[in-house]
């Protein structure tokens, strides 16, 4: 029988046969369904093809391979083996061999040479060669350059191979293994034997636990400095994108690498060896650390830029006196008259410091009037410096248009353009991102006098310093939002800070202006953002109510209440259902099949495709998870299915799907819908920049441990004419007396209000006492060794003279070791 490179049990079921065709195939990812034609199996399967599905690259159609892993049966297509690892059958005869590697797939090599190579090594030659190739100089009279070709030819051709088998043995799944090896390619194994804990920072989908189970089988426990430096940037990687922190305090961090280490492996990890894996990182720049505070370099430098521009633009007074009173207040008369609006005091306030202001924050709760001002602001804005508000003027002229408006999400960029009859974009397009880049790889400036930012609240540090980094200087900048909306999904609180911090010119709009006769959804919302909500809760209202029900009720009761509204004439397009978790009967997952089924049900002659475990059929409504800048569409875009075509309809027979979002084309092909989900029911934080005509939110105690004042604030202001939450209301009370009790760990405020120079004796500017890495291991431990003994101690870090806080004098020149005075290395390790 033919040999193969693995090592399969005798209890490993396998199917060996011929691929007669390749039904599918992803370049990308190289997942594949094949039909092969069977010639020995150990399975029980007794037909004579079968449909193979695997990641694989494009396999020859006149070999033959051996597939390892399982049957399942398809709902749709039937049997089917799923492949795990796959195997070339290779000669394993001495006249076999011969003729394989005097082959056309070996250049040079004729038959005399392969002759010669097979009887050196024997029937075992390909293993040999791939193992060890250095095995090919026993081979009498054999030439570098036939050695090379040899080895290469054979390392490209069976490399994959044998890689997928060693990340099988090492636990890793098929489509896991694959993107490792698309990320390392031939070096795959070197590489992880080196250090596996690379994985964590450059596979997606790679954690500390599954880096450190292969850590363990290649000999990596214990103290290993590589396994304690990878648990301490899981941890600030963790802290980022789990809780939005920016940072770490060293005195939380230590015992927290402590506890994942020895819960990962049965050793005891002591304080020491977290210390100076600390001090190591900082000193390779994988991570930064100021007055004991751990960030992750990104972040750090992030923070200092931003707050870098802040300073600049608030040092900037080129703007205070443009224009005086009596101008403004005409013109704005002219601009109220020719609008049908009038301002309000505030409202007034708020226009006159945008004008006369480098930076500027805008805030205010929903109905208070914010679109009203950016109107005004805009029209303001154009008349005083005699500017055409038609971009098409600017285009002959090949000019940049100069308002510039933008916002995080697609949804909220279009409420802007239609408020203000002007271009408006989300930021990820406005900076020309295409999703691919690095934080630190983008530069660019943008063009445009006077930028202005809505949904701010949502806009996180790395994205906030990419925007902020790109306006030009002598531009002016208004920010827009309501700081009591949920905090960014990415880490940092940027417009919560720059309000905090107290330097930066804002004005809080109050009064309540969109709310007409009998409306109570704003006024409810006031009221549960000042933490209120009174014992009308349960009162009908003629665009708000609540419906009691319990867990299990929720579906039936969503059900009712999207039929009444549907039978009055709303769309399903206009009417949004919004939960906090995924899983459970009064999940978003179950809610997206219920109302599937309500509203687009199966139908004979209605094209559908399975992805996973969704159902699209044409008419469904999806919502966008991840930015596709190149085809503008965003995360939080929601769409509708308008075409579904089959792989037998295509010329390069791929099944594609079509989605419109707001009448622009996407198309998607199978290996892209990952990209998508159903939009019936979504999460709250998705609806943030989003108004929709009808919402229904389901508010039970199923979803408690969620349930905060600002999630929900956020959710009843996506409500534009009617609200109706089903629930119980005492747990909607619960949650309205919880606010945000996961405060987020950030420093931008103390750097643009310049308060983050620790004092003398060891207490912050703001109060707060500062401590060593070696403090807080003995609070941390009361045992733990903080002697100070060491074998070797590095030399300390030069005293920075600095100021602490940021100006235009020295923000371009700005020390990385800004914060860092009276603090060493030694601060970082078990000693004083």
């Amino acid at each position: 029988m033919a040999g193969q490179l693995d090592l399969l049990t005798e209890d490993e079921h396998y199917i060996t046969g011929r691929p007669v065709a390749t039904v599918f195939h992803n370049p990308q990812n190289l997942f594949s369904i094949l039909r092969v034609k069977v010639t020995a199996t150990n399975s029980g399967y007794d037909g004579k093809e079968i449909v193979v599905t695997g990641y694989f690259p494009p396999l020859e159609g006149e070999d033959t391979y051996k597939f390892q892993g399982s049957l399942v049966e398809h709902p749709k297509y039937g049997t089917q083996f799923k492949a795990s690892v796959f195997t070339k059958d290779l000669p394993d005869t001495e006249t076999g061999l011969i003729h394989y590697l005097s082959s056309d797939l070996f250049p040079g090599i004729g038959q005399k040479t392969a002759q010669s190579v097979v009887r050196a090594l024997g029937n075992e030659t390909i293993s040999l060669i791939l193992n060890d190739p250095s095995s090919l100089d026993s081979v009498p009279k054999l030439s570098d350059e036939r050695k090379e070709t040899l080895v290469s030819v054979l390392q490209e051709n069976m490399g994959l191979e044998r890689i997928m088998i060693a990340l099988n043995k090492w636990g890793f799944g098929p489509q896991l293994a694959m993107r490792i090896y698309q990320t390392y390619r031939e070096e795959t194994i070197s590489a992880l034997q080196t250090n596996p804990y690379r994985l964590i920072g450059e596979i997606e989908g790679v954690g500390f636990q599954r880096a450190d189970e292969l850590g363990a089988r290649l000999g990596i426990t214990g103290d290993h400095k590589d396994r304690v430096k990878a648990a301490v940037l899981h941890l600030l990687n963790m802290a980022a994108l789990s809780e939005g922190h920016v940072y770490v305090e060293a005195e939380a961090l230590l015992p927290e690498a402590k506890r994942l280490l020895e819960a990962s492996q049965p050793h005891k990890i002591g304080f020491e060896a977290i210390s100076q894996a600390i001090v190591e990182l900082g000193e390779e720049s994988k991570i930064a650390v100021e007055q004991q505070r751990c960030y992750l370099p990104s972040l750090y430098f992030s923070e200092i830029g931003i707050a870098s521009k802040v300073v600049s633009l608030l040092e900037d007074d080129s703007h205070s006196d443009a224009f005086p009173q009596s101008e403004i207040r005409k013109t704005l008369g002219g601009i109220e008259e020719r609008l049908g609006v009038t301002y309000a005091k505030t409202q007034v306030e708020a226009i006159e410091l945008a004008l006369h202001s480098s930076l500027m924050i805008l805030t205010g709760g929903p109905g208070t009037g914010k679109t009203t001002v950016i109107r005004g602001l805009v029209e303001l804005y154009g008349e005083l410096h005699g500017l055409s508000l038609e971009p098409k003027d600017y285009a002959k002229k090949e000019e940049a248009f100069p308002i510039v408006l933008a916002a995080p999400t697609g949804r909220a960029a279009k409420r802007m353009s239609e408020s203000t009859e002007l271009p408006a974009m989300t930021i990820h397009r406005l900076l020309g991102f295409n999703g691919m880049e690095r934080e630190e790889e983008t530069e660019r400036e943008l063009e445009g006098r006077l930028f202005i930012i809505d949904e701010v609240s949502m806009v996180d540090t790395w994205l906030a310093h990419q925007l902020m980094k790109a306006i030009p200087d002598g531009a002016q900048v208004i920010f827009v939002g309501d700081q009591d909306q949920l905090p960014p999904v990415g880490p940092g609180q940027v417009l919560k800070d720059l309000l905090s911090s107290g330097k930066v010119p804002a004005v809080e709009l109050t009064d309540i202006y969109r709310q007409s006769s009998g409306s109570s959804i704003i006024e409810l919302a006031h009221r549960v953002k000042k933490g209120a909500v009174t014992d009308d809760l349960g009162r009908k209202t003629s665009d708000r109510s609540f419906i009691k029900a319990g867990t299990p009720q929720i579906p039936e009761a969503v059900e009712k209440v999207l039929k009444s509204a549907i039978s009055k004439g709303q769309s399903i397009h206009d009417i949004q259902v919004l939960a906090p978790m995924y899983k459970g009967p009064a999940g978003i997952d179950n809610l997206n099949k219920l109302i599937q089924g309500i509203v687009n049900p199966a139908k004979e002659g209605r094209k559908e495709t399975v992805f996973g475990d969704i159902t699209y059929r044409i008419g469904d409504k999806v919502l966008q998870l991840v930015n596709q800048p190149e085809s503008n569409v965003f995360n939080g875009d929601i769409g509708e299915v308008v075409a579904i075509i089959k792989a037998n309809e295509t010329v390069d027979k791929k099944e594609m799907i079509v989605v419109s979002f707001d009448g622009l084309e996407v198309t998607y092909e199978r290996k892209d819908l990952s990209q998508l989900t159903l939009a019936y029911c979504i999460s709250i934080h998705k609806s943030q920049g989003s108004e929709f005509g009808t919402v229904i939110m389901p508010v039970v105690r199923t979803y408690r441990r969620m349930l905060r004042r600002n999630l929900l604030y956020t959710g009843l202001t996506r409500a534009k004419n009617f609200l109706i939450l089903i629930g119980e209301p005492d747990v909607f009370r619960e949650g309205i007396a919880r606010a945000d009790d996961l405060s987020r760990l950030t420093t931008l405020r103390e750097r643009v209000s310049g308060t983050e120079e620790p004092s003398a004796d060891g207490v912050a500017r703001d109060g707060r006492e500062q401590t060593t890495s070696a403090q807080a291991a003995q609070k941390a431990s009361p045992d733990a060794d903080v002697s100070g003994k060491t074998d070797s101690e590095p030399p300390a870090i030069e005293k920075s003279e600095t100021p602490p806080s940021l100006t235009a004098a020295n923000h371009q020149a700005v020390d990385p070791l800004i914060g860092m005075s009276n603090v060493t290395p030694y601060d970082f390790m078990d000693g004083r």
